[in-house]
């Protein structure tokens, strides 16, 4: 009863009060005129709110978004439809939807004249500029009579989901040092460190048909060899994203992680594209994914889960690089390309990131100088510290190019793609390469 009465309005209230005033003055004074003036101040309200609670019951709403994964800057409309199953028309409709504040001001309509068995869609667009998941909704209603009596609320409880991705720039396509190109259903697959003969042959066992026996093979080790069955050998990428709070600057989406969110979609996007099964790995409360985007379900899905995994991400501050080997352990891990994006690191930590090229057939850094971000222009000393991190990923076989605020990815990727094969000690393999591949 005390919720229904909230509903009443200061006007419902003041008639309430007038008409019960009136109602005792009267039966005090006998007077009958005056009881019927005050019976009929309390009815109104009393009647206005007996019809817009069974309004407010039998109102009924849904939802779509659509569509309801698009990337920054894209739009996205949300659809609402309001039904009306009541007999009595209602008065005044006020509706809000509820979207979180990056998503812009709430929407809020106002519907008159909604009769009965009524039904309106309304729509409404939203240009999200903050990638993440969201929450559309719940739609809250408020019912108003005709006479301004009453207004009561109405909360559903139907939610929408919009997930937004990060921008993908494209990319050029580059010869990535250190790939092979593979073949079979025109997918890349990998390849061993001594070539393509040596990974579709092995010894003979008892019982292989000797139509697969490879004599050149056989005598160049001396013993009898047979071509492997086929296997469906395919490329792998890794790209490791760097997170700490600590390596970025910056707030919202103007800071240097943003940046490297960015370069992140659009390297996995282009490598999926072409075929590669793409893993990334950060620290995310662990890693984000520990699975492989497979491209053979379609490189659309493989792209959807990736960019899913990347619209979520945060800056973290338990993060740190000791924690990166872990994420990339494994034997799947540590073969294929190896992509990393990183923001400031100290020499000792580019040691450490520089051990993460064991086993991957190649390693490509793009490294933050992160002060660009800031206002306060060069620092010498910050200078000092990408240069010698830059040094030590070079020395342990990395291809690393120095991105600054402001520069283009795509032109960064083609540079990237056009240094030379880093000197560097080989690492113990399975599945490395000696040449080179076109990565598009």
């Amino acid at each position: 009863m005390n919720d229904a009465l909230s509903g009443l309005t200061r006007r419902g209230w003041a008639f309430l009060a007038v008409g019960g005033g009136a109602i005792v003055a009267a039966v005090l004074a006998g007077q009958r005129d005056v009881l019927r003036v005050g019976l009929l101040l309390a009815i109104v309200p009393a009647i206005s709110l007996i019809v817009a609670l069974r309004s407010r019951v039998r109102l009924a709403a849904s939802r779509s978004v659509e569509p309801p994964r698009v990337s920054v800057g894209e739009r996205a409309t949300v659809h609402l439809r309001l039904a009306n199953s009541a007999r009595i028309p209602t008065g005044v409709l006020l509706v809000e939807d509820s979207i979180p504040f990056t998503l812009g001001a709430r929407p809020r309509f106002v519907l008159d004249h909604v009769w009965s068995r009524f039904r309106r869609d309304v729509t409404y667009a939203i240009d999200p500029v903050v990638r993440g998941r969201y929450k559309v909704g719940p739609l809250t209603v408020r019912v108003t009579d005709p006479f301004g009596m009453v207004e009561l609320r109405r909360a559903f409880s139907d939610v929408g989901t919009l997930i937004v991705t990060p921008t993908v720039h494209p990319l050029p396509a580059v010869r990535l040092v250190g790939e092979w190109s593979g073949s079979g259903e025109s997918r890349p697959r990998a390849i061993a460190a001594a070539g393509e003969e040596d990974a579709t042959i092995r010894a003979y066992r008892i019982g292989d048909d000797m139509r697969r026996v490879h004599w050149r093979a056989t005598a160049h080790h001396g013993e009898l060899m047979v071509r492997r069955e086929e296997q469906p050998w395919q490329s792998r990428a890794t790209i490791l994203l760097d997170t700490r709070t600590t390596g970025h600057t910056g707030e919202g989406i103007d800071s240097s992680l943003e940046w490297s969110v960015t370069a992140a979609a659009s390297v996995g996007v282009h490598l999926a594209e072409r075929g590669y099964a793409v893993r990334l790995a950060t620290d995310h409360g662990g890693a984000v994914s520990t699975n492989w985007h497979d491209p053979a379900s379609g490189p659309g899905d493989a792209k959807v889960s990736l960019l899913d995994a990347l619209a979520v991400v945060q800056p973290q501050r338990d993060a740190s690089v000791g924690r990166w080997p872990d994420l990339l352990s494994g034997a799947e891990a540590a073969t294929g390309l190896l992509v990393g994006v990183f923001g400031r690191l100290t020499e000792q930590e580019a040691r450490v990131v520089a051990e993460l090229r064991q086993g991957s057939t190649a390693a490509l850094a793009v490294v933050l100088d992160v002060m660009s971000w800031t206002s306060l222009g060069e620092n010498n000393r910050e200078h000092v510290r990408l240069t010698a991190g830059v040094q030590v990923l070079r020395s342990a076989g990395w291809n690393v190019i120095v991105a600054k605020r402001g520069e283009h990815l795509a032109t960064l990727w083609e540079r990237l793609g056009l240094q030379r094969p880093a000197v560097h000690a080989p690492a113990p393999t399975s599945a490395g390469a000696s040449s080179g591949r076109e990565a598009g």
